[in-house]
């Protein structure tokens, strides 16, 4: 039986809020099953996410995409939870983190994202 990669646990915390648990690698062949995860939970009407990638243990550059891809397709806020080091210094080094925290078009005023040292960062 083939090792599974990613597992993505959904959770409804509100009728407009969702959870999603990723454990495992958020790379190349993993990430297009993050973004068909939010785009359900999104044509369900959850329109704010929450990301925890707390169980995360590898995320490439296909990763980082598939997490741009859910900011800029997000309806209204998408919050990333347990952002490992190394997750956080890929996000610094390719300017994400300051794309990611600064204010979306058309938003009247931004969302302050955490700090690199905070265990959660806002987006959106």
């Amino acid at each position: 039986m083939p090792r599974q990669l990613l597992t993505i646990e959904v959770s409804r915390v509100t009728p407009r809020h969702a959870l999603l648990r990723l454990a495992g690698e958020l790379d190349f062949d993993t990430s297009p099953e993050l973004i068909r995860a939010a785009t359900q939970v999104r044509t369900e009407g959850h329109d704010e996410l929450t990301v925890d990638l707390t169980d995360v243990t590898l995320c490439d550059s296909s990763g980082l995409s598939a997490i741009v891809v859910l900011y800029r397709s997000a309806a209204r806020s998408v919050r990333l939870t347990g952002v490992s080091p190394q997750v956080q210094q890929l996000l610094d080094r390719t300017g994400l983190a300051e794309l990611l925290a600064g204010p979306r078009p058309g938003d009247d005023e931004g969302l302050t994202g955490s700090r690199p040292d905070d265990e959660a960062r806002e987006v959106g």
